[in-house]
Parts: structure tokens; sequence; C-alpha cells
């Protein structure tokens, strides 16, 4: 296999030896070599936008007459986009220009030309069309107008607002490079100039001196954007609009100096006196509008409050003052703006410059004011004070009637008022107390119980009232607060006297209660009276809760029992309870005192549903019975009759038939 293979591929290699010798034996004509010569680059320069007609040269290409039938140009600008701008005239060798050309859009064109001549010998040149810019485009603002709102504590070499321009011409020209200028300021400042900071194509607005919202509030500026070109210069304006905004520039001024006002003791809600200020600055702004603070003897009692309209300060009574306390009181009022105070005078102009101005802004609080005031307090008949508004007593219960409780003592602050008092009851929603009208005294007046419903926790309340016997008379208010203790003098009695289980239940719970608090209530002692034994019995015999225990032996029935209950300290009581024993099958509450309801399985109801469908059937087969039997009865009397039938010559039936069916 292998020396087939080899044998194969000797033989392909010969073939192909053989092959390649007798090409190389056959002649072929000889070409003339031909020559490729590259010039050095032209270069042209053309105006964009040159007027004239067109076409129109644009330069001499040195080209020898032989090769110029052969010549064309190629690149942008020719056949490529845009399109037939440049061509050449091959009889003259020159470049001519079909129309204008932008030099905004094309700054400049690398076209190619090539020349061959009869003899075979090509050349190739590079052409380049250099654009020459003009001053046809004038500087544009980013902005139509532009607006801004500064305000009037702005301090100066402040940048205010921000314009930008753009021209389009050649940047590295007169053309394309502009400077900013302030045209016009309206209203023509006084202690102020505006000017524009640039660089590049941004400026930036500031100016010089002082803003001052009370000369003008708004300045409207006219910038100019003007290029270098030449012989024309271009150029372009925006409207920039300045609004200042009012700040606290006039310190609050008040309309006099000292002020006084009049209140009655204990007499709150009311206004004592208002404060009248007046401000030089935009009314509603934060430099118009006055903070108010309140110093001095009882501040706590009062308060200040700015009306928003007018600036005004209410002074008004939020705690009740007492005359015999302080009759007169000092306070003092401060007065401020919601803005800190500024202020900027110009002292020297300065060209070219920041100038040298005088300017203050307190940026920890704005200027204080003080303005003193005296608020008299007119003397009014007080109520009598109670020695104790709250007195708090404790009373065994079952206490009897006529235990004086309390003796109520009161003082009367006015000095002018008449002495003495009298005292009344105020609230008793048992009516357990009598209050004597001239001394005072608080007694009892029935047997007080502490298991009352009108108790609450051990606790019973009553108010009572001091009136004095001044003009108009006023009245003070006392509460008495009487913590009842508690005694063994209630019973143990049984939750409930009536119970009900089913025969095969062999116990039921029970539960005792007592309205006295320990030591004088629960656990309680159980024990079961009469004849019982090995009947009924109770486990565990003491407790709040025990278990009676029903022995097999006692049957269905109404079972009564005597129980004897006994508290923790032995106090007892019989109670009489009936145990309703019932034969059921199912689970109920014995506690209820009512006895089971019995319920029905499945079987009983098929029981009685077949029961009835039995009856039914039974019903109408009797019914059924019935109808035969009087159906034959009927047939058998219509034939006795028939043979007394008379026949006539008409369809109609004869009388005697009809009579008798009528029957």
């Amino acid at each position: 296999m292998r020396t087939f293979i080899l044998t194969t591929i000797i033989f392909f290699i010969t073939a192909e030896l053989q092959t390649a010798g007798a090409s190389s034996s056959v002649k072929r004509p000889r070409k003339k070599r031909a020559w490729i010569v590259d010039s050095s680059p032209v270069s042209f320069d053309l105006e964009e936008a040159r007027e004239g007609v067109f076409p129109h040269i644009l330069g001499q290409l040195n080209v020898a007459k032989d090769f110029l039938p052969g010549c064309f140009l190629s690149g942008p600008g020719v056949d490529e986009e845009p399109m037939d701008l440049f061509q050449l005239d091959q009889t003259r060798a020159v470049i001519e220009v079909n129309e204008k050309v932008d030099y905004e859009k094309n700054k400049n064109f690398m076209l190619t030309l090539e020349c061959s001549s009869s003899e075979n010998v090509h050349m190739r040149s590079e052409v380049e069309i250099q654009v020459l810019d003009v001053n046809d485009n004038a500087p544009v603002f980013d902005k139509v107008s532009y607006e801004t709102s500064v305000k009037e504590s702005t301090p100066q070499g402040t940048d205010l607002v921000t314009v930008r321009a753009l021209d389009l011409d050649d940047s590295s020209t007169g053309n394309g490079l502009f400077t900013f200028t302030i045209l016009s300021v309206s209203p023509e400042p006084t202690n102020l100039e505006f000017f524009i900071k640039q660089q590049s194509q941004t400026g930036w607005i500031s100016f010089r001196g002082c803003l001052d919202y009370e000369e003008a509030q708004m300045y409207t500026i006219i910038v100019e954007a003007k290029d270098h070109g030449a012989p024309v210069q271009q150029s372009s304006t925006s409207t920039v609009t300045v609004n200042i905004i009012d700040s606290n520039d006039h310190k609050p001024e008040l309309s006099v100096k000292t002020g006084s006002g009049r209140v009655k003791e204990r007499e709150i809600g009311v206004v004592v006196y208002t404060l009248e200020v007046k401000d030089g600055d935009h009314r509603g702004s934060a430099g118009w509008r006055a903070k108010y603070t309140l110093h001095g003897e009882k501040e706590k009692n009062f308060k200040i409050e700015t009306d928003l309209t007018t600036n005004d300060g209410i002074i008004s009574v939020v705690a009740p003052l007492d005359f015999e306390e302080s009759p007169e009181l000092t306070l003092s009022v401060s007065i401020e703006n919601e803005e800190p105070l500024f202020s900027c005078k110009v002292k020297q102009r300065r060209s070219g410059s920041l100038w040298d101005v005088d300017y203050f802004r307190d940026v920890s609080s704005s200027a204080l004011l003080s303005f003193p005031l005296t608020i008299t307090v007119e003397d009014t008949n007080d109520p009598p004070e109670l020695t104790h508004a709250v007195e708090h007593v404790t009373v065994m219960e079952n206490t009897t009637a006529g235990q004086i409780l309390w003796t109520i003592t009161a003082t009367d602050q006015d000095s002018s008022s008449p002495a003495g008092f009298t005292f009344l009851k105020g609230e008793d929603v048992d009516n357990w107390v009598t209050v004597d009208t001239e001394t005072g005294q608080v007694s009892t007046v029935k047997v007080l119980d502490r298991e009352s419903p009108f108790v609450k926790d051990s606790v019973y309340t009553v108010t009572v009232y001091v009136v004095g016997k001044g003009e108009p008379p006023m009245t003070g208010t006392g509460t008495l607060v009487i913590h009842l203790l508690d005694q063994n003098d209630n019973l143990p009695v049984l939750e409930m006297n009536t119970l009900s289980m089913c025969l095969s239940e062999t116990n039921i719970d029970i539960t005792a209660v007592d309205l006295d608090l320990p030591p004088f209530s629960g656990p309680f002692n159980y024990e079961l009276l009469g004849d019982v034994k090995e009947k009924w019995r109770i486990e565990p015999s003491f407790g709040t809760t025990v278990t009676l225990v029903k022995d097999s032996s006692v049957h269905s029935g109404h079972h009564e029992l005597s129980v004897k209950i006994a508290d923790s300290q032995g106090k007892f009581s019989v109670q009489h309870l009936t145990v309703s024993v019932y034969s059921c099958s199912i689970e109920y509450s014995g506690r209820t005192g009512k006895g089971p309801t019995v319920g029905l399985g499945v079987p009983a109801i098929a029981i009685i549903l077949i029961s009835v469908l039995l009856g039914i059937l039974l019903v109408m087969f009797s019914l059924f019975s019935c109808a035969c039997k009087k159906g034959q009865l009927l047939m058998r009397e219509i034939q006795d009759v028939e043979g007394s039938l008379i026949h006539y010559n008409v369809e109609a039936p004869g009388t005697d038939a009809s009579n008798y069916l009528q029957k």
C-alpha cells in the first residue's frame, strides 16, 4: 500500500515538471513599462461666499500638454459630497469654481489630480483648496433674554447672571472673536454700576456699589456681543432683567417710647396692650415682619403675638394674676425683624475696580429694640381658698349616723371682704353626709356601707362648697374622699342554688361568694348537712370552688341538699342546693340550672319517618276505597232505573234522567 501511494506522488510531480518546461519554452510579446510620477502638492485659496459670475477660475495647473487629455480631478467637491463645486478645464489646465462656498460648512478640500500621457506615463498630484473665512456671521447669544433675582443685601462684586454667545466664523481671526459690552441700564442707577467680565465665549454680569430696593425694584440691562471682523463688525444684543428682592435695611420704629395696660385679677384671654411699630422695608417681607419677645415679672402669664396684617404686637393674658401678690408688673418687650439687619453706603467710586463702600450685616441677629411696659392688676373679689382643697378620711364601715368626718376651714385673701363663709354640700350621690352651713362641719347621716354600689374601690367622694360674703359672692370648691374599712358583715352564699347533671356523671362544681374583702371572705369551708351519707359528698371541703360528688346509688330525679358554708373567720350560712339528675346521653352544662336536652339518634329518626310514610299511605288507600265503592253504588242505581227510560226521537236526554242525575 505504501509503495502504491509513493509511486502515485512521483507520477504527479513528474507531470507538473514537464508542463512547466513546456510553458517556459513558449515566447511572450514584450510590453512597454508604465511610469508613475508623483508631483508636488498644489494649493489654492478660495474666499467663501465670493460674488461674481460662475464658473470662475480658481487657479492654473502646471501640466504638460501631452498629459492634458488624460487629466481628471476627484475628491470632495468634485465627485464626492458636496458634488460639482469644482471642475477641471482640460484645454486650459485650470480649476474652476461653479458656486459659492461656505466656510462654516467646509473649511478646506483635498482633491487628487491624475494625468496620463501617450507614452504610458502617469502623473498624480494632491490639490488642496483652502477656504478663506469672511465675517458673515454675528455672535449669537444662547438666550434672547436672561432674568435673575438677587437680594438687596448682596455685596458688590457678586456675579448676578451668566451670559454666553457663539460666533460661527473662524475663531483664529477677528471674524470669530467678540467682546461683551453693556450698552444701557434702565432705570439709570445712582449708587450702582453694572459691569461685565468675559472669558472666551462666557460673560458674568456683576456690579459695583450698593443695591437699593427702595430706589429700583428691577433693572433692565442691554448686553451686546460684537466681533472683531474687518472691514465690517457683526453684533447682536440680549436683554438681562435683574429683579431686586427687598432685604432688611430699616430698623423697626416704635410709635411711642413706653406703654401701660390694666387687667383684672384672675381674668385670662384679654388683650392688655397693642404695640405699634413702623418699618420702611417692603410690607410682608422678612425684613418688615416683626418678632416680639416678653421679659420681666410674670412673663409666663402673658403672651405676645404678631398681627400679620398690621405687624403690631398683641399682648394678652394667658394665666390669671393675683392682685394681692403683685398689684403692678413691669415688663419689657424686645422687637426685631425676622431677617438680620444690613446696611450699605458708597464712600468713594473707583474706576475699573470695586468701589469703596461701608457694608455691614449682622449675621447673628437683627437690631433689637426694647420697649418698657407697666401692667396694673385690678383687685376683684377673690373666691375663698380652702385650707385643704382635698381632704382624705378613713372610716370603718357600718359607722353610725352622726359621725363627724371633717370640719372645713377656708381663708379670704381680700382684706376688704366681710368676714365669714357659708358652707354647702355639693355632690353626694347616696346622701351619706350633711354639712353645717355655719361651722363647715361634715357629719354622716346614715350607716356607711362599703359594699354600696356607689362605692368604688372602697372609696366614696363628696363635693363641698365655701361661699364668701363679698360682692359678687365667690365660691371655693373642696373634695372629701372617704376611705371605708371593711368589716365581716356579709355571709358567704352559693353562686348558684340550682344545678343539673346527667345520671352518668359523677361530680359537678359549686362556688361560693362573699362581698367582704379578705380576711373576711374566702377560702370557705363546705359541709353537707342531713342524711346524705353514701349518696353525696364534697371534695375537697375547703376552697372557693369545690366539687360535689354523686354516688352511683343516686337515681334520677330532684335532690334537695343543705350546704353549710363558713368564711375564713368562721361566720357561716346554710344554703339550699337543688340538684336535678337526668337520664341523658348527651353532654350539657349542668351549671345552667336547666335540665338536659334529649337528642334523637339516627335509628329513632328513621322509625319516625317510616311511620309517617305508612300513615300517609294508609290515608290514601282509605280514600281510594271509598271512591271505588261510591262509583259502584252509582252505577248500580243507574242500571236499576235504565228500564224506565222513555225513548224519544230527539237528541236531548229525557227530563226524568236529567232530574235523577241532579239529585
